[in-house]
C-alpha cells in the first residue's frame, strides 16, 4: 500500500490492495454478477439459435463452444464466486471476528480470478475457437480432438482452482480460530455452517479437478496416454476422476444457498429455524454423501450392474437429509407471522423448485431409467432447476436481504417484487417445456433438432429471453439502490435469528476502515 501511515487507501490502491473482508465480498459479488451476465449472454445466444429447426445464427462448432463457455463461466465464474463473496461479508460479522484469519491471500484469492475469465473469455478469438467439448471436458474430446486453445483453458481451470483453495483455507480457518467467546460451533448462524462444510469439500476436490486438467495437459503436450487406450490408457478413467471432483462440486454450490434460506425463511416467519441441530447433522449428512455418489453421472459407460445399484442406493439415499431440510424450512414457516417481502419470495422460489428439481434427480438417480434419460434435455432441466432455481434464486435473494446492511440504503421493494415474478414466470417458461422434449428423445448440446420438438424449444427460448431480461431489472435495482436509496441507518430492521427488532448503525463512510459498532445481542445468545 506504499503509503499506509498516511491514512488508508484511496482510489485504484484500495481496491488492488484492500485486505478488508468487506472490500473483498463487495468485488467478487460485482464481478461475479458481470460474469453472470456474460453467461447469460452465452445462454442468450443457445437460446436464439434453438428458437426454431434449422440453422439459423450460427456455426454448430460455435454453437459448442457457447454451451461449453456458458456452463464453465456459469459454475465457476457467477455462481461460485457470489457465494465466496457473501462468505467474505458475512462470515466474519456472524461470529464476531473482526476480518477474515488471511486477509492477504484473500485479496490475493480475489485478484487472480479476473485474469483467469480474461483468458477464458480470449480463447473465442483465438485461432480454432474457443473450446467446443462441453464443461465437463471429456476426454478424448478435450485432448485428442481440442482447439489450441485447450492450453489456455487448462491454465484457466488451475487458476481458478487455487482461488477456491484459498478462499476455502481461509473460510476455515476464521471459523475455527476466531470467533467471539460464547460463539460455539453449535450456535453459529446456520449459514456459517454450510460454508465451513462447503470449505472442507472444495479443499478435498479441487485438487481432483487440478488433476484431471494436468494429466490432459501431459496427454496433449507430453505424449502421455493417461486418457487413450491406444498407448494403454483409458479414456472412462477421466470420467471418474472428472466426476469424483465434479459430484460434491454440485454441492459446493447448493449448501451455501440452503445457508441463506436457512437464515432468510425464519427471518420472515418471525420465528427461529426449526430443527436447528437437524439442519447442521443433514449438511454434514450431505456433504459425506456427496463423495459416493460421483457414477451415477456415468450409468451409460458400461459397469457391472452391482455398480450401478451401489451407486443409485447411494444417490437415493442423498434424498433423506435433503428432505429433512426442505421439511424444516417448511416447518419453520409454519404458523409463522409470514411478510411476504423479495427476500422471502426468493426463498419460497428457491424452497418450491429446488425440491421440484430434487424429484426429478431422484428420478435420474434410477440406473435404468437413466439410460433413458441421460444426455437429454431431461438432465439440462433438472440440473438448472437446481443450479438456477436453487443457487441463484437463493443467490439473489441473499443480495435483496443484505444490501441494505452493506450500504445502509433500502432498494425498491415493489421493482423487487416485480423482479421475483417476471424471473419466476420466465424461469419455468424456460426450463419446465425442457422436461417434455427430454423424455421425448431430443438430446443436448446440439443446435438443430427434429420438427416435433418445435413448439417447446419455441416456449423456452420465449422464457430465456424474459428471465434474462428481468435480471436487468435486478441490476437497475441494485445500483439505484446504491446511489440513492433511502438511507436504513437506526431504520428498524428484522433480526434473523428470532424476528426481534434492532437497528442497522449506519455504515463508516467509504474513507475509513473504522468498523461501525455492532447493535445485535451479544454473543453466545441464539
Amino acid at each position: 500500500m506504499g503509503d499506509h501511515h498516511h491514512g488508508p487507501a484511496t482510489g485504484v490502491t484500495r481496491w488492488l490492495f484492500t485486505t478488508n473482508h468487506k472490500d473483498i465480498g463487495t468485488m467478487y459479488l460485482w464481478f461475479s454478477f458481470a460474469m453472470f451476465l456474460l453467461g447469460g449472454f452465452f445462454a442468450m445466444v443457445i437460446r436464439a439459435e434453438l428458437f426454431q429447426p434449422g440453422m439459423q445464427l450460427v456455426e454448430p462448432a460455435f454453437f459448442n463452444q457457447m454451451t461449453t463457455l456458458h456452463g464453465l463461466v456459469m459454475v465457476f465464474g457467477a455462481i461460485m464466486p457470489s457465494f465466496v463473496g457473501l462468505a467474505n461479508w458475512l462470515i466474519p460479522m456472524m461470529i464476531g471476528a473482526p476480518d477474515m484469519a488471511l486477509p492477504r491471500m484473500n485479496n490475493w484469492s480475489f485478484w487472480i480470478l479476473p485474469p483467469a475469465f480474461l483468458m477464458l473469455a480470449s480463447t473465442l478469438f483465438m485461432e480454432g475457437g474457443a473450446p467446443a467439448f462441453g464443461w465437463t471436458f471429456y476426454a478424448p474430446l478435450s485432448t485428442t480432438y481440442a482447439p489450441p486453445s485447450v492450453t489456455f483453458f487448462i491454465f484457466a481451470i488451475h487458476i481458478l482452482g487455487v482461488s477456491s483453495i484459498m478462499g476455502s483455507i481461509n473460510i476455515i480457518a476464521t471459523v475455527m480460530n476466531m470467533r467471539a467467546p460464547g460463539m460455539t460451533y453449535m450456535k453459529m448462524p446456520m449459514f456459517v455452517w454450510t460454508w465451513l462444510i462447503t470449505a472442507f469439500l472444495l479443499v478435498a476436490v479441487m485438487p481432483v479437478l487440478a488433476g484431471a486438467v494436468t494429466m490432459m495437459l501431459m496427454d496433449i503436450h507430453f505424449g502421455t496416454s493417461f486418457f487413450s487406450a491406444a498407448g494403454g490408457g483409458d479414456p472412462v478413467l477421466f470420467q471418474h476422476i472428472f466426476w469424483f471432483f465434479g459430484h460434491p462440486e454440485v454441492y459446493i454450490i447448493i449448501l451455501p444457498a440452503f445457508g441463506v434460506v436457512s437464515q432468510i425463511i425464519p427471518a420472515f416467519s418471525r420465528k427461529p429455524l426449526f430443527g436447528y441441530a437437524s439442519m447442521v447433522y443433514a449438511t454434514a449428512s450431505i456433504a459425506f454423501l456427496s463423495f459416493v455418489v460421483w457414477a451415477h453421472h456415468m450409468y451409460t459407460v458400461g459397469m457391472p450392474v452391482a455398480g450401478e445399484l451401489f451407486f443409485m442406493y447411494a444417490t437415493m439415499l442423498i434424498a433423506v437429509p435433503t428432505g429433512v431440510k426442505v421439511f424444516n424450512w417448511i416447518s419453520t414457516m409454519w404458523r409463522g407471522s409470514l411478510s411476504f417481502e423479495t427476500p422471502m419470495l426468493f426463498s419460497i422460489g428457491f424452497l418450491v423448485l429446488f425440491t421440484l428439481g430434487g424429484f426429478t434427480g431422484l428420478m435420474l438417480s434410477i440406473a435404468p431409467a437413466d439410460f433413458q434419460y441421460h444426455d437429454t434435455y431431461f438432465v439440462v432441466a433438472h440440473f438448472h432447476y437446481v443450479m438456477v432455481a436453487g443457487a441463484v434464486f437463493s443467490m439473489t435473494a441473499a443480495v435483496y436481504y443484505w444490501l441494505p446492511k452493506w450500504c445502509g440504503r433500502m432498494y425498491s421493494e415493489s421493482m423487487g417484487k416485480i423482479h421475483f415474478w417476471i424471473s419466476f414466470i420466465g424461469f419455468n417458461i424456460t426450463f419446465f417445456p425442457q422436461h417434455f422434449v427430454g423424455l421425448a428423445g431430443m438430446p443436448r448440446r446440439i443446435p438443430d433438432y427434429a420438427l416435433q420438438f418445435a413448439d417447446f424449444n419455441m416456449m423456452s427460448s420465449i422464457g430465456a429471453f424474459i428471465y434474462g431480461a428481468s435480471q436487468l431489472l435486478f441490476l437497475y435495482n441494485v445500483i439505484a439502490t446504491i446511489v440513492s436509496g433511502e438511507r436504513v441507518s437506526d431504520e428498524k430492521v428484522w433480526d434473523g435469528a428470532e424476528g426481534l427488532e434492532w437497528t442497522v448503525p449506519t455504515p463508516a463512510p467509504y474513507h475509513t476502515f473504522e468498523e461501525p459498532p455492532l447493535v445485535s445481542k451479544p454473543a453466545g445468545t441464539f
